[in-house]
């Protein structure tokens, strides 16, 4: 077992699998408390634990604390909370880890495990490997299998205690006044946020109307939430509201609707905030972390206010690691995970939603006026089903097209190939200015794609 245990963001895949059970879970327990004492054995360990709104969840936490206690590590379960409140609690409570079991975007037959480091920070490369070189030591051995006894209703409640309470106060924090005549939909995905957004948002005075907010154990991003906003939408519209927000299932990521229902996902929000930021003289060395999947359209827009866009791998972790580095105050992803180290070390969809109010209450712009600050190039983009990952040096055919086609878009498309961390997929993804250009920049790499996977 290697680095390959770890998809972009944490271990993941179906629930009752050879990898995400109660054994493993246990086992990971045990993996991580000793990887934990190795660098500090001479005092007591505590870790803190949550989950998303899964079933399965229940039983995953319970394994892996047992697995932690195994080697007198101390716990504390927080029940259902969103990843980003976990991620903060390791930060402030200055802890070593924190674990918080979800599948964030995928069904509720899957499940999985983010490991937050020291400064609630997602674990680096060299990290992961050493704790999955002590994790597949432990599952080579027949001794340490586990069997849950576990007899537990669900319950999906929100525990309120200071940690929420101090969470609620930085997030309300960042709008000035009140929001006493908003209309704000939210969908909170039947996930971990069904509860802490509304919250929020009702706290400053907002209607809230809300969707995907009865959670069951089984409708976690079930025809809900930021994969399928459709309803979402429409209620925006119906409502005359102005704006609707979209969670994932563990909540570190949101997409936006304008009161004219139109979406807007993590290039535009950062395009928003980043251009604000700009304004304001705020933005540190004037510099905005973005992945390579992010639209070309946001560079273009930074670098005409007097900005710069730095580009890394895909993966909120390996924004938040270039944010470090070049002390950049703004970060994200195309797909809604928008960092901000005031508020906290990892994506925040809460956040991120309302650090695009407090624009709106400033400027006195409704969201469909701010988000015409990017101008979004055309994309052609596919996830190929692949039954083996091949390294992406193997595939000659498809190396040569994609040089083909970089020299002949230049400075104004893109092109982005990779396997995905998390499903047996290959991405695809051609921008141009021309969507007719990036549509055939596309058919171009699918062919040559099938041709080497064949």
């Amino acid at each position: 077992m290697n680095k390959t245990l770890f998809g972009t963001d944490g271990i993941r895949g179906p629930y009752g699998s050879a990898l995400i059970n109660e054994s493993f879970a246990f086992n990971l327990g045990k993996a991580a408390a000793t990887w934990l004492l190795t660098y500090n054995s001479s005092k007591q360990i505590r870790v803190v634990l949550g989950r998303d709104t899964r079933k399965s969840g229940i039983c995953l936490v319970q394994a892996l604390a047992d697995g932690f206690k195994a080697k007198g590590v101390e716990v504390e379960d927080l029940g259902v909370v969103p990843t980003p409140l976990i991620a903060r609690i390791v930060r402030d409570e200055n802890l070593m880890l924190g674990i918080m079991v979800t599948a964030s975007h995928n069904p509720a037959s899957d499940n999985g495990f983010k490991c937050l480091g020291f400064g609630g920070r997602k674990l680096t490369d060299e990290q992961e490997k050493d704790l999955a070189h002590i994790l597949a030591v432990l599952l080579s051995d027949s001794e340490n299998k586990y069997v849950s006894n576990l007899v537990s209703s669900a319950n999906y409640t929100l525990n309120l205690t200071r940690f929420t309470d101090a969470y609620f106060e930085a997030l309300k924090s960042v709008v000035a006044g009140h929001l006493k005549g908003w209309i704000i939909c939210v969908d909170t995905a039947n996930g971990a946020t069904w509860q802490t957004t509304p919250l929020i948002l009702r706290d400053l005075g907002a209607k809230v109307i809300g969707l995907g907010d009865n959670p069951d154990g089984t409708n976690i991003n079930f025809e809900c939430g930021s994969e399928y906003p459709q309803q979402l939408q429409q209620a925006v519209v119906k409502a005359h509201a102005q704006l609707g927000i979209a969670h994932d299932g563990d909540g570190d990521r949101c997409i936006l609707f304008d009161e004219l229902g139109h979406s807007l996902d993590g290039d535009e929000i950062l395009a928003i905030l980043g251009m604000h930021l700009l304004s304001e003289n705020k933005l540190s060395k004037k510099t905005l972390i973005a992945t390579v999947h992010s639209n070309l359209g946001l560079d273009l827009a930074i670098k005409q206010a007097g900005g710069k866009v730095i580009r890394t791998p895909v993966g909120d972790r390996h924004v938040a690691e270039a944010m470090q580095r070049e002390g950049s105050a703004l970060g994200g992803e195309s797909s809604g995970h928008i960092i901000s180290p005031a508020l906290g070390p990892t994506g925040d969809g809460a956040a991120a939603a309302l650090h695009v109010i407090a624009v709106m209450k400033k400027t006195g712009k409704k969201l469909s006026e701010l988000r015409m600050v990017m101008n979004k190039l055309p994309q052609a983009y596919i996830a190929l089903p692949v039954k083996v990952k091949k390294p992406l040096s193997e595939l000659k055919r498809l190396e040569q097209c994609i040089k083909a086609l970089e020299v002949r878009l230049g400075d104004e498309g893109l092109v982005l190939v990779r396997f995905s961390g998390t499903e047996d997929k290959l991405r695809l993804m051609v921008q141009a200015k021309d969507p007719l250009q990036a549509e055939a920049g596309l058919k171009a790499l699918v062919a040559a794609a099938n041709e080497d996977l064949a």
